[in-house]
């Protein structure tokens, strides 16, 4: 597939055009049934897919092992001691390292261990990483989805089976500026089975 541009999607306006046959008229429309169809995807998944920088604190038990809510993890920026009443203190990188390796593309969950001793209580670990798929490298069951959900929705809008008022869909939930849709079909589901979130 290739790059999804300046917009939230699993797949590119250009290839989901070639695949539909339609042309530059139906832009504005296409743009919206895949960004909306990427975040009910990532809704359904309980996880961003997409990737991002991502900023996470995590309470210091003294478990060496600090899970990351997002995967599959690219770059680890910086990790710190916090305290919200003092200044961030910076760990340094020879100190803790990432379990899988950073941008080995692996599904599954990620989690920093720190050598012990660097960390103790009551500090807490704060964490800045990139984590989550380019669209030009998404697994091919995902992007599979994305296209679904996005021609289902657009099906459902030419056959004036959903409403729009002012540009925004009238039912579902509102997730980053997107209205989400409440259903999705049953193709869609088995693809993105695998990709639900996985706990360590």
């Amino acid at each position: 597939m290739g790059t999804a541009g300046s917009f939230h999607s699993l797949i590119s306006l250009a290839d989901f055009k070639e695949i539909l046959g339609i042309d530059d008229r139906d832009d504005a429309l296409s743009r919206y049934c895949l960004v909306t169809a990427t975040y009910s995807i990532e809704q359904y998944c309980r996880r961003r897919l997409l990737i991002s920088k991502l900023t996470e604190i995590h309470e210091y038990s003294d478990d060496p092992f600090v899970p990351l809510k997002q995967y599959p993890v690219r770059k680890i920026l910086e990790v710190q001691k916090h305290r919200s009443w003092k200044p961030a203190v910076d760990i340094d990188p020879e100190l803790f390292h990432c379990i899988p390796q950073c941008g080995v593309g692996e599904d599954m969950p990620f989690c920093l261990e720190i050598r012990p001793g660097v960390v103790s209580s009551p500090f807490s670990v704060r964490v800045r990483y990139v984590a989550g798929y380019k669209p030009t490298d998404a697994p091919a069951d995902l992007a599979s989805a994305c296209l679904e959900l996005a021609v289902w929705n657009m099906a459902r809008f030419r056959g004036k089976k959903i409403g729009v008022v002012g540009g925004s869909v009238t039912v579902g939930q509102r997730a980053n500026g997107e209205f989400l849709e409440a259903k999705m079909p049953e193709r869609a589901k088995e693809l993105l089975e695998p990709y639900q979130r996985r706990l360590i």
